[in-house]
């Protein structure tokens, strides 16, 4: 096992002449009826590790509500209260715009055909996360960073019918950084141990603003392990510093994405 630590930071290199959207186009689906807040915090934090752009794709309502939260993310939005899994052509012919894609975030349990739909077909590097990582099977997923918790990793591992012991030889090209105490970012041959961050970190929408990070940096064309490894690294930094500032664990996921401004 190796210990991630700042000498593990690459960030991406930017060009003095470049314009807007050559440092990276990101696409958030995600949304639902009951969480609105989910995309948001997942696209303002993308914004903050340097990404030029990210779309929101939400249900209609949940893209209003995005809207009036931020004038910094682009929203499509679509009719209905969930995505369908007709709605899955629309969002393969949208993803070809951007670098990279994320997954899940506030889309609830009524999505499974279309998540899956999409996660087989798709072209584009990705992240997937919270309800999104409990309608798939490890086997049909390429090219991407899993963010599971450890109730979220047990739906996956049951769905693709493996244990603990031998997910890893499946993992294939996908990278999987299981969030805890300590985050652990497993390759098919390694894992890696990110010790930045603390029980504050247990507030919902942190892991929101992780993924948000992952698929930042992924857009600004960082592999997929150092993504995820700047990721969990930033995130848990953001929550160590917020918790001597605010002497206690009043912090919460926005102010994650407040103080990574300040580290990135």
């Amino acid at each position: 096992m190796v210990n991630i630590t700042k000498k593990s930071i690459i960030l991406p290199k930017r060009n003095p002449k470049s314009h807007k959207g050559d440092n990276g186009k990101v696409l958030i689906i995600g949304g639902s009826r009951d969480y609105t807040g989910a995309v948001a915090l997942a696209g303002l934090a993308a914004l903050r590790s340097g990404v030029d752009w990210v779309t929101i794709a939400a249900p209609e309502k949940v893209g209003y509500a995005i809207n009036a939260l931020s004038p910094d993310l682009v929203v499509k939005k679509y009719k209905g209260d969930d995505f369908c899994a007709s709605r899955a052509k629309d969002i393969l012919k949208l993803e070809k715009d951007f670098d990279a894609v994320l997954i899940g975030n506030g889309i609830g349990m009524h999505c499974k055909s279309f998540v899956n739909k999409y996660i087989q077909e798709t072209k584009k590097p990705l992240v997937i996360d919270a309800d999104a990582l409990k309608h798939i099977k490890l086997q049909d997923v390429k090219n991407a960073i899993l963010t599971p918790h450890k109730g979220e990793f047990q739906a996956l591992l049951k769905n693709s019918k493996l244990n603990e012991t031998n997910f890893q030889t499946h993992l294939k090209n996908n990278i999987l950084l299981l969030k805890g105490p300590i985050d652990k970012i497993i390759t098919s041959s390694r894992t890696y141990l990110n010790k930045t961050g603390n029980v504050g970190m247990t507030k919902a929408g942190t892991g929101d603003v992780l993924a948000g990070l992952c698929v930042g940096f992924l857009g600004q064309h960082l592999s997929l392990l150092q993504s995820a490894i700047n990721a969990a690294y930033f995130n848990g930094l953001a929550g160590d510093i917020l918790l001597k500032k605010k002497k206690g664990f009043t912090y919460l996921a926005s102010d994650l994405v407040e103080e990574i401004k300040k580290l990135v």
